[in-house]
């Protein structure tokens, strides 16, 4: 039959192959997409709780006039890998809190929310005059207010690997 019409196995064969490639390509595709749509969540969601911290001191002018010794939203360094937040005076409604218990309440809230949203996350509130990436503090009383996120992703390793992610300057902050 010299005269058939048709495909051979070995076209076939790789026919297949170059098709379960682009299957195996968009698959790997598809998994990268669904990962950086999970970071861009996590990192919107980091803005927006840095954000809401930031309101909050801003609102609590009382506590924002203190001295740095005596300012409670700058001992703010949170390590969830370290257990819970410590508990705090609540301070909802008509609680009777002052300045400094109102700042316990909203850091312990803000500690609490990275617990229950990063895995491994930390959370600092420091004077910081150097842009530098880390958790290091390099500011005396007149650098800004900065305030840091950081948590752990798939594949970041061991807490050594944990960075900042995001930092935001707190612009208007008191000295």
């Amino acid at each position: 039959m010299l005269g058939s019409k048709g495909f051979t196995l070995v076209e076939v064969l790789v026919a297949l192959f170059v098709l379960a490639l682009g299957i195996a390509g968009a698959a790997g595709l598809q998994t990268l997409a669904v990962r950086t749509g999970q970071e861009a969540a996590r990192l919107a969601d980091g803005a927006q709780l840095l954000a809401a911290l930031a309101e909050r001191m801003q609102a609590n002018r009382a506590a924002m006039a203190l001295d740095a010794a005596a300012n409670p939203y700058l001992e703010l360094d949170y390590d969830a890998a370290a257990g819970p937040p410590p508990a705090a005076t609540l301070c909802y409604g008509g609680a009777a809190c002052d300045a400094a218990q109102l700042a316990r309440f909203d850091l312990f809230e803000v500690a609490q929310a990275v617990a229950a949203r990063y895995a491994g996350g930390r959370i600092q509130v420091c004077r910081d005059a150097d842009a530098a990436p880390g958790w290091t503090c390099a500011g005396g009383p007149g650098a800004p207010l900065v305030a840091r996120l950081g948590w752990r992703e798939a594949g970041d390793g061991g807490r050594d690997g944990v960075a900042p992610k995001l930092r935001l300057v707190l612009a208007g902050a008191a000295p």
